[in-house]
This record gives C-alpha cells, structure tokens and sequence, in this order.
C-alpha cells in the first residue's frame, strides 16, 4: 500500500496545497489573500509554506507594487503533482476500507 505524502498530509498543509490546486497552472495567488481565505496567521502561514517549499511543492515570487512588497504563491509542476497522487492515494485507501 502507498503512503500519503506526509509533508501534504498535515491538516494546515493540505489547506494551503488544495488551494492553490485550485488556482489554473500558472496562476498565482498572494500571501495576503491567501492567508485571509484560510484565516490563519501571518507566522502560521509561512512556517507551512516554508515546508511545502523545501519540499518543491510551492513557489513563491516576491514583488514590490509601488513600495509594499507582496509575495505570490503557486504550485510547481512537482506540487501539483504530488497533491495528484495524493488524492489518489487517499481515494485509493477510503476504497479499500469500504470492502
């Protein structure tokens, strides 16, 4: 049997990566936006994100707009990836319970 991807797996992960797999390939999303849709604090949210970008799953861009900076957040090509077999694996396991 395969394991779910324990790096994913973590509850305030998972909400970060199944939201950012909802965005198109490409399209990012800010920190500020982000973290108001998960409602999560500012330290909470980088502390996850930091993970999931050791792990490759997430890219973050950072700009300036004017003087502020803002920072963009997708998945990479190995997040979205990752979060598919993911989701693979867990339908996979709540088949096998159902027998």
């Amino acid at each position: 049997m395969t394991e779910l991807d324990t790096v994913i797996h973590a509850p305030a992960r998972l909400r970060v990566v199944s939201t950012l797999a909802a965005l198109s390939a490409g399209e990012e999303i800010t920190f500020a936006k982000l973290q108001k849709l998960l409602d999560m604090t500012a330290g909470n949210l980088s502390t996850h994100l930091r993970k999931l970008e050791d792990a490759g799953y997430v890219r973050q861009t950072k700009e300036f707009a004017g003087r502020r900076p803002v920072t963009y957040l997708a998945l990479t090509s190995d997040g979205r990836r990752a979060f598919e077999d993911y989701t693979t694996t867990l339908q996979d396991l709540l088949r096998g319970a159902g027998s």
